[in-house]
């Protein structure tokens, strides 16, 4: 069982920053996960922020680019979202994920969720 935590949402005005991080309880194997940031708006799917790879390959939505960076410092078993130049479409729940294989088990993990307002 992995349990993650994010942290470092809030309401935050358009073109301002926010930091989000999400830490991981199973430090010792962290670095093999792959992770990401994912959104959920109301009345929306969840889809992919950002996401970075054990290896350290990145990916970004389209709609951020540019703006936002992922990042992860394995000896803190944390995984980072740096988010500038807000705007409100960036309003959302951010939910962490991570995904690791052992042999043919497949495991996927989800955060609760931290809220992100973006508002004049």
């Amino acid at each position: 069982q992995v349990q993650l935590v994010e942290s470092g949402g809030g309401l935050v005005q358009p073109g301002g920053s926010l930091r989000l991080s999400c830490a991981a309880s199973s430090g010792r194997i962290f670095s093999i996960y792959d992770m990401a940031w994912y959104h959920q708006a109301p009345g929306k799917q969840r889809e992919l922020v950002a996401a970075i790879t054990s290896d350290n390959r990145t990916n970004y939505a389209d709609s951020v680019k540019g703006r936002f960076s992922i990042s992860r410092d394995n000896a803190k078993n944390t995984v980072y979202l740096q988010m500038n130049s807000l705007k409100p479409e960036d309003t959302a729940v951010y939910y962490c994920n991570a995904k690791y294989k052992i042999l043919l088990r497949k495991y996927n993990y989800w955060g609760q969720g931290t809220q992100v307002t973006v508002s004049s």
